[in-house]
Formats: structure tokens, sequence, C-alpha cells
């Protein structure tokens, strides 16, 4: 068995960043960018108000001064001449603040009058003006590779005049389960069988994570079915497998597909629940073979598949991972790095974790209901309540 470590490390190894792609801004969210994004002009493009008042010069704009109130300036209309001493333009939120003007004095602080207005509270030289380029310059960079765009950046591209971006395609992962004993949900249960439910969580972590999931269908235990995958699976860009991947002699996966092109990276973790995970290729397709156990194949997927999904798309990634408190004590660790399902809290401003009392990778119902996966290292000690625990936080997935 290999370390949780090192079987993220291996995984990850084998992607590279997939190619680009351009796709409309209202397709973009979610998506990540393929390469940086800089301005392409000043923004704002020209000294603009901040606020609805007069454009003034800061040195005639005295309190009680009165001033000529030579034209007007809404948004998206400039002043076409220059504002000299004694004068005034009327100006609105979002317009060009006229030459000779260096400061804008808010309606709340003037008094009009026939084609005049009174100052009654005195600007300081720039007060209410958003100088050119306040937000972003021409040539300066915007948003980075590797960014997971989000509504706000929709907006800042749109502002710097994006009618698109270049984002990375998104990853193609092509999922099927194996075994007699699978039914679909709202089809007739077999005798002893149980309804296939991991296919569904994998496919919308893999969706919910940038990429694009493929439903192959379950498969029988029987050897000749898993012949046309190396067919059906082309164009994917990861396979993964659920169930088969134990040691029993219906666990079909590697045998199978011996004979049609897969070669076996590595084989079975340290870690519980989700120790008989499988890594090879495909043909040229990386495979991974998830346990049946539906909590033991969501684990997985968090811990290997979204690393992978991340490789893939050129983003960074890190483990969401939180300092809490202990709620209740647990015994020593064996030889598997185990991750155990919790409930969370806040008491006093600390975070606690509770861990379920039972904890079988059969059991969904726990698994959705818990908040974290309190992570123990191999051969951990026993720990009291009170305690500091490392948690892996679900709702980050």
């Amino acid at each position: 068995m290999i370390s949780v470590d090192e079987a993220v490390e291996r995984i990850t190894r084998a992607f590279a960043p997939l190619p680009s792609e351009r796709v409309p801004l209202e397709s973009a969210a979610g998506r990540v960018l393929a390469a940086d994004v800089t301005g392409r002009f000043d923004h704002p493009p020209a000294p603009m108000s901040a606020m609805d008042g007069y454009a003034v010069r800061a040195s005639d704009a005295q309190r009680g001064a009165t001033l000529a109130v030579i034209g007007d300036a809404p948004a998206g209309r400039p002043f076409a001449g220059s504002l000299e001493q004694g004068q005034a333009v009327r100006i609105f939120t979002g317009g060009v603040v006229p030459n000779g003007a260096d400061a804008v004095v808010i309606q709340e602080d003037t008094l009009s009058i026939d084609g005049g207005v009174i100052v009654r509270e005195a600007p300081s030289a720039g007060e209410n003006i958003r100088r050119q380029g306040l937000d972003f310059r021409s040539g300066e960079t915007l948003l980075q590779r590797g960014r997971r765009l989000t509504a706000r950046d929709l907006a800042l591209l749109a502002a710097a005049d994006f009618a698109d971006a270049e984002v990375t395609r998104k990853p193609c992962v092509a999922l099927f389960a194996t075994g007699d004993e699978l039914s679909r949900p709202g089809a007739p249960r077999k005798g002893g069988g149980i309804v296939a439910s991991s296919i569904y969580a994998i496919g919308s972590l893999v969706r919910s994570w940038g990429g694009d999931s493929r439903d192959l269908g379950i498969l029988p235990d029987r050897p000749e079915a898993f012949a046309t995958l190396p067919e059906t699976t082309r164009g994917a860009d990861l396979v993964i497998t659920l169930g088969g991947a134990s040691v029993g002699e219906h666990d079909l996966v590697q045998s199978a597909l011996g004979p049609h092109g897969f070669v076996l990276d590595f084989w079975k973790i340290a870690m519980r629940p989700g120790k008989p995970l499988i890594f090879g290729r495909l043909r040229e397709t990386p495979l991974m073979g998830f346990p049946g156990n539906p909590v033991s194949a969501m684990v997985c997927a968090i811990l290997f598949l979204v690393p992978a999904l991340c490789a893939m798309l050129g983003t960074p990634y890190s483990a969401p991972v939180a300092k809490a408190r202990l709620a209740s004590s647990l015994k020593a660790n064996g030889k598997r790095q185990d991750y155990i399902r919790a409930k969370l809290s806040t008491r006093d401003g600390a975070l606690f974790a509770e861990p379920f009392t039972l904890q079988d990778s059969s059991m969904q119902k726990v698994f959705a209901a818990a908040d974290g996966l309190i992570v123990r290292a191999v051969d951990a000690p026993a720990v009291n309540a009170g305690d500091p625990v490392d948690v892996l936080l679900l709702d980050r997935f």
C-alpha cells in the first residue's frame, strides 16, 4: 500500500493542462482562465464624477462663492468646452469632468440660483473625482491564468470590454459502475440487489469542479462486458470505474481490462475508507478504479479526483482543511490514514468536530449529514475531547 500523499502526487503527475477554447462571457462562470487577461484601456477612461453636483475649480469654490453655470455634463455626454475662473458645470455621477475643473462640489452643498450656483461647503482639490485609470490601467494584469471565474470576474471582464474569455477546455470524465446487484433509481430492484448511487455523486462532483461527466451505465460482472470500453471511452480525459476494485472473484476491473490495454500504476492506498483504489491507464487514457461502497467512492473522489481535475484545468489545488477541537474522544489510529465523518459546530467562537458513532462505508445517511472528515494520520495516538484535529471541509466540494 502507498500513502495518500504519494497517491495524490502520482495521480496529479499523470495530467497536464488541457487545450484552451474561447467562450462567451455568459457561458464563462465557473470556467478556468487559460491565459492572463490584461487591460486594453484605462478605466475609467477619463476623470469621472463620483457624485451629482457641480464641476468646479477648487480655488474658486470657496464657501459662499457664487459661480456661473455654463453647461452640464451628464454621463455619456461630456461638456465640450473648458472651465474658466468663476465658472461651474452641472455634472452627474459618471459624467466626464470638464477640462479646467479639479473638484466636484456635491449637490447637497450648493444652492442653485438663476444662471448660477452658490457654494455652501468648499471642496478640496480632487474631491468627488474618480481619476483616469483608478480601477485599472491599460496593460495591467486584471485576472491571472488558472483562476476559476466568478460573477465578479465576469463583471470585470465586461467592464474591460471583453465579450468572451479564453478558458481551459472542460475535462471529459467517463463513468461506469460494475456489479450484477446494481439497478438504476426507479428501476425494478434485483433480488438481493441495491440501487446504484455513486455514479450520481461522482458525476455531480465532476460537473461542480469544472468537468463534463459521461455516464456509461452499469456493467455486469462478466469479463466480456469490458471488451468495448477502450472504444466507448474514446475521447475521454479520464475513465472512472465504480466497484470491482477489490480482490473478490467478481472484482473484475484489472483482470477484465488487462487484455484490452490496461496498465496498472498502483493499487491500494493506506487509507480508510477507500483502500482498494486502482490507478493506471486504459491505453492512453488515465483510469481510476474506485471502490464500490458509495462512501468510499466519494471520499476517494474528494481526495484524488478533485486534484486530478485541477491538474487538467491548470488551476492550483489545496485541500480545504480547517483546525477544530474534538467534541468527543477517539482511540489510537492504525496503519491506514482515517477519514472520520463528523458534524461541525461553533461554540464560543471555536470550531468543534463531533465524530458520528457509526462509520461504516456503506452508510450514506451519515455521510450526507456530515460537515467534515476528521483526518487521522497513520499510527496517530488517542485524542481526547478538546484536543485539536484537522478537518477536511465537505462544503467546499
